[in-house]
């Protein structure tokens, strides 16, 4: 082989690893059986959808999951919600409240597989008591605007929120 095939395959290789689809389809592959409820968000949070709906079929029951605008992906049995990232909106957090009371509305014979990825802080913005959505906004763009990283950013975020640590 030369070294032009061997750095191909190697970034193939790199490429499979990273992909959403293949990492749950290999994650979920020993899965229990029984009901199943979807919730999460993220970016990849539809791909990752998608690749449960494959997987596991008919043993879901159904789901929310809120995605970034224009993540899509095509879905039967799991619901997906657009939301906006890197600020949070109004349907991100309608969205985090329906998934809420989907976990809540499990029974102790359901499993309830969570998928998150990158992106989930600001897509499920469900504010703690006392705080609105638009505080949450305008501290986000705030953050944004002065250079933290997202880890300082998720810093914040965790205690704002009902549902998250970041």
């Amino acid at each position: 082989m030369s070294l032009r095939s061997d750095s191909l395959a190697i970034f193939r290789a790199g490429l499979k690893a990273a992909d959403p689809v293949h990492s749950v389809r290999q994650a979920l592959k020993k899965f229990p059986k029984g009901r199943v409820w979807v919730i999460g968000a993220g970016k990849a949070s539809a791909r990752m959808a998608l690749a449960a709906e494959q997987t596991l079929g008919s043993q879901i029951a159904g789901g929310l999951i809120n995605t970034k605008d224009d993540h899509l992906a095509k879905l039967r049995r799991i619901e997906l919600n657009e939301c906006s990232h890197p600020v949070p909106d109004e349907r991100g957090m309608n969205g985090a409240r329906r998934i809420a009371e989907i976990a809540k509305a499990a029974t102790k014979d359901d499993i309830v597989l969570c998928l998150i990825s990158g992106g989930a802080s600001a897509l499920m913005p469900l504010p703690i008591d006392g705080v609105s959505l638009q505080r949450k906004q305008q501290i986000t763009r705030e953050l944004l605007a002065s250079g933290a990283t997202i880890h300082e950013i998720n810093c914040v975020r965790k205690h704002l929120s009902l549902l998250k640590g970041g």
